[in-house]
């Protein structure tokens, strides 16, 4: 867990709200029983976590893929390369979904829109080296990748979780 208390209280202000104002259905699915904080969010949320992504393209199609995400201080993080499709989608189009399921035991469902991380042209964001160093230690040294990907943050308007048996998620060891 990286998150400030700040970030965790933010994070928990964000899915409040987004339950709060979610259609009656999504409330008869996901509610206050089934659902997780902020903190066991974050807890359970470690290493990479496959994302669907969902863009769009100029005829306003949705596209989806699969993207190596990880939830650093309370936000969505994920790398493409430069001439992926999605990497042209979101260049023009910055608004995004993804989700995070576990099979049954957990569904993480955010909207929002991207920022990139290391632009190839432009000064990269003010925490690139701290969110370098994260995915260094995951990965190991990727120098030899050059300016073969680029990284992304997922700035949540909407975020939602649901969990069955929390108790499920946070004792057992992830694979």
């Amino acid at each position: 867990m990286r998150e400030t208390p700040e970030e965790l209280r933010e994070l928990q202000a964000l899915l409040d709200a987004s339950l709060s104002r979610s259609t009656s259905h999504l409330r008869s699915i996901i509610n206050t029983e089934n659902t997780l904080t902020s903190e066991q969010l974050t807890r359970i949320l470690t290493g990479m976590c496959t994302l669907a992504l969902s863009t769009v393209t100029a005829k306003g199609e949705p596209r989806i893929s699969g993207v190596d995400g990880h939830f650093l201080h309370g936000k969505w993080h994920f790398g493409t390369a430069p001439g992926a499709a999605k990497a042209r989608h979101l260049a023009a189009r910055p608004a995004v979904s993804a989700a995070h399921m576990r099979g049954e035991d957990l569904g993480v469902f955010t909207h929002g829109t991207v920022e990139i991380l290391n632009p190839a042209d432009g000064e990269p964001a003010e925490d690139w080296p701290d969110v370098l160093a994260y995915l260094k230690e995951f990965y190991g040294d990727f120098s030899d990748w050059g300016n073969d990907v680029v990284y992304y943050r997922l700035h949540p308007h909407w975020m939602t979780a649901y969990a069955p048996d929390v108790d499920k998620l946070t004792s057992v060891p992830r694979s």
